[in-house]
C-alpha cells in the first residue's frame, strides 16, 4: 500500500454502507484521529474515509512523470540505453 507507513491496510476499520451512514460523526472523527475506515457495500469495499489532512498530504505526491522532468542532472548524466534485443523469455508464445 503506498497510502502512507501510518495507515496500515490491516489496521483499517471496516464498516457496512448503512452502520457508515447510521454513526457518520464517530467515523469522521476515527478519521480525524488518523484511523481510516473501509466502507463495504454488499460485501464488496467501496471507499475510504480518511481525514482531510491526510487526503491533502497523499494528493500532492508527485507523478512519476514530474518526477522525471524534475531530474537536476545534465543529459549526459543518463547513460545510453542499450541497443541489445530483448532476451526471449522461456515458454513464452509470442
Amino acid at each position: 500500500m503506498t497510502i502512507g507507513s501510518h495507515m496500515r491496510h490491516a489496521a483499517m476499520k471496516k464498516l457496512r454502507l448503512k452502520d457508515a451512514k447510521a454513526t457518520l460523526s464517530a467515523v469522521v472523527d476515527w478519521a480525524i484521529a488518523g484511523e481510516p475506515t473501509v466502507i463495504t457495500r454488499h460485501g464488496r469495499k467501496e471507499a475510504v474515509l480518511i481525514s482531510f489532512e491526510e487526503w491533502e498530504r497523499i494528493s500532492k505526491v508527485p507523478s512519476f512523470a514530474d518526477l522525471l522532468l524534475a531530474f537536476p542532472g545534465e543529459p549526459d548524466d543518463i547513460p545510453e540505453r542499450s541497443r541489445k534485443p530483448a532476451r526471449a523469455l522461456r515458454g513464452a508464445n509470442l
